[in-house]
C-alpha cells in the first residue's frame, strides 16, 4: 500500500517526502594565541522529516564543507638552471580558500552527480580553478593542481570521505580538526542534505577565528601604528642581541 501511495505521488509530480537539514557546532569561536596548536570542532545535527520515510525511499546521505576566509595566493614552478633549482614561473591566483575540509558519509563521486557538485562547488577543486588565475597563463591547471597539493600536504585542505556518522537517516555529527596555520576570518560551514545524487537541502553556520591577547595587540599594533610597530621590533631585536652577547661572555668565564 505504501509503495502504491509513493507511486502516485511521483506520477503526480508532487514530492513523496519533504526533509530538511539543521546543525550546530560544538563552538563557533576559536581563539588564535601564542599556545594554539590546532582545535577540534564537533559538527552536529539531524534531519528532520514532515512525514515517516517509505521503505522503498532511497537513503539520505550527508555533505559538509568547512571554508576559510579567501586569499590571493602566489604559486611559483621551480626548475634546475645551472645546478640549482630556482623559481622560473608563477601564477596569481585571486582569490583562494584560506583553509578547505570536505566531510561526507560515503564517497563523494558516489552520493553526488558531478552537475551538482559544479552547482553547488563542493568538491576541493572547485575551490581553487585554473580560471582563478590572474593575466595570462599557458598553463594555469598545472599550478591550481600543484596548490591543491601543496594544501593537502599542510592539512589546510582535507577530504574526509566516510567521515560523518548518520545515525537511523536522523541524527548525524563529525569532528574535523583546524590545523595551527589557521587564518583571521569568518569560516563558513554548510551542511548538505543528498538524495539520489541531488541537493535536497542546505543548512549554513560559521566559525570565527580571530587573534586574542598579545598576538591581537601586535596585529593592531602592526597595522595602525606602524612606525611604533617599527621601532618595538627594533628596541627587541637589540635587547635580544646585548643579551645573548653577554650571556656568551659570562659562560667564557
Amino acid at each position: 500500500m505504501r509503495a502504491l501511495l509513493l507511486s502516485l505521488l511521483v506520477l503526480l509530480g508532487w514530492p513523496a517526502q519533504a526533509a530538511e537539514i539543521i546543525g550546530g557546532l560544538s563552538q563557533n569561536r576559536v581563539q588564535l594565541t601564542m599556545n594554539f596548536a590546532g582545535s577540534e570542532i564537533l559538527i552536529f545535527g539531524a534531519i528532520r522529516r514532515d512525514a515517516p520515510r517509505f521503505e522503498t525511499e532511497p537513503p539520505f546521505d550527508i555533505v559538509i564543507t568547512i571554508e576559510g576566509p579567501p586569499q590571493p595566493v602566489v604559486v611559483w614552478r621551480k626548475d634546475r638552471r645551472m645546478g640549482i633549482w630556482v623559481n622560473v614561473d608563477s601564477v596569481r591566483m585571486a582569490s583562494v580558500p584560506s583553509f578547505y575540509a570536505v566531510a561526507t558519509t560515503a564517497p563523494l563521486a558516489q552520493i553526488l552527480d558531478p552537475a551538482e557538485d559544479a552547482l553547488h562547488r563542493i568538491s576541493p577543486q572547485y575551490a581553487i580553478r585554473a580560471e582563478q588565475a590572474v593575466g595570462e597563463v599557458i598553463d594555469s591547471e598545472a599550478f591550481s593542481q600543484a596548490l591543491l597539493r601543496l594544501r593537502a600536504e599542510a592539512e589546510q585542505f582535507q577530504r574526509l570521505e566516510r567521515w560523518v556518522y548518520l545515525d537511523r537517516e536522523t541524527l548525524f555529527r563529525v569532528s574535523v580538526r583546524l590545523p595551527a596555520n589557521l587564518t583571521e576570518g569568518a569560516y563558513t560551514v554548510r551542511m548538505y542534505l543528498v538524495r539520489s545524487g541531488g541537493v535536497v537541502h542546505q543548512y549554513r553556520n560559521a566559525i570565527f577565528v580571530r587573534k586574542e591577547g598579545l598576538e591581537r595587540w601586535l596585529h593592531t599594533l602592526a597595522f595602525d601604528q606602524p612606525l611604533v610597530y617599527g621601532i618595538l621590533a627594533l628596541f627587541i631585536a637589540l635587547v635580544a642581541g646585548w643579551g645573548a652577547s653577554a650571556l656568551f661572555r659570562y659562560a667564557r668565564g
